[in-house]
């Protein structure tokens, strides 16, 4: 293990029981870091999604091998994690896929996902930003969302104002509505108010975490 103000870099046996102690290691240091408690359990639910898929998927069999995390700090302030294993990926299980209930954690928790996957591993690379600080008379408001099912995939409604600070939560939703990516969405804008500064960021996340699962963003104006 190694410690830094600006760095962290952890590495284990690919076993679950190693599990709850990287948990308790990264979130001591994301607190150390100045990252506030909600933020801290984003990123923290989103490694140990990726450690657990690293656990289970990597060293199939009585295969035994290692899993690194490693945490730096951007110079923005975000925090970047790689979760990285040496392993040959085993076709899962559907359930246990990453484009199931592991992906749309981590897309639901942090601000983007990458996975890479080769001969040598996989390492899936989170990034988080810090929340700006809003004063109270701009604090974010929940979008108003109304989300129903179709027969090709699922439609979002956005109305009234998204300013920018509600931007990451319009992202969260519209990820959750299309379960990470795994189900084509529709948005449609048509209601939206006046203030819209962070629509536009949550569309080019949500429309990369399809596009990473093979499904595609439309979005209606009017």
């Amino acid at each position: 293990m190694l410690v830094r103000e600006d760095f962290l870099a952890l590495r284990f046996p690919a076993d679950a029981r190693e599990v709850a102690p990287v948990r308790h290691q990264l979130r001591e240091w994301l607190q150390d870091s100045g990252f506030g408690e909600d933020e801290a359990s984003d990123l923290v639910l989103a490694v140990s999604e990726a450690v657990n898929n690293s656990v289970e998927h990597a060293y199939p069999g009585p295969a035994r091998g290692t899993v690194e995390v490693s945490a730096h700090l951007d110079p923005d302030g975000a925090v970047s994690v790689d979760v990285t294993d040496h392993g040959q990926w085993r076709v899962p299980p559907p359930a246990l896929t990453m484009r199931g209930r592991g992906l749309l954690l981590m897309r639901e928790s942090v601000d983007s996902v990458e996975i890479d996957r080769g001969a040598r591993g996989t390492t899936v690379r989170l990034r988080r930003a810090r929340s700006p600080v809003v004063p109270p008379s701009r604090a974010a408001p929940e979008c108003d969302v109304r989300v129903h099912e179709t027969s090709s995939g699922v439609v979002a409604v956005v109305r009234g104002n998204v300013p920018v600070e509600a931007g990451p939560s319009l992202r969260r939703t519209l990820t959750t509505a299309a379960r990470g990516g795994t189900v084509p969405l529709t948005v449609d804008l048509s209601q939206l108010g006046a203030e819209k500064g962070g629509v536009e960021d949550a569309l080019f996340a949500v429309a990369d975490a399809l596009r990473s699962a093979g499904n595609r963003l439309t979005v209606k104006m009017r």
